[in-house]
């Protein structure tokens, strides 16, 4: 389930059972999984093409709960960047790795 006040993916509370929390430390969305039943609504998204996926923004503030490497800016050369993987081509293929830098914002990719 995801958090609908900024759509983060919801994880069990440690310690407590049936209960919910947001992980961006922003944001502090707590709810227990019989409220949540109530108002959850399933939704299926059907034709996105390619080029719609890849342009998916990475939601504001997430950033902060996200790796850090140390890795050059192509951009303004700042040599720290937040990093994460997804299996954009085939499964027998290597994940493409994710940056985003920590000074500017610039995002690339590495293969």
């Amino acid at each position: 389930m995801f958090c609908p006040k900024c759509g983060g993916l919801l994880r069990a509370k440690e310690g407590c059972k049936g209960e919910f929390v947001c992980p961006n430390p922003k944001c502090e969305f707590e709810q227990s999984a019989k409220d949540l039943s109530k108002t959850a609504h399933a939704k299926t998204i059907i034709g996105k093409n390619k080029k719609e996926v890849e342009d998916c923004p990475v939601v504001d503030g997430i950033e902060g709960t996200m790796p850090k490497t140390n890795v050059p800016c192509p951009k303004c050369n700042h040599n720290e960047a937040y990093w994460y993987l997804r299996q954009t081509r085939k499964s027998d293929e290597p994940e493409t790795t994710f940056l985003s830098c920590c000074k500017c914002g610039y995002r690339w990719r590495k293969y």
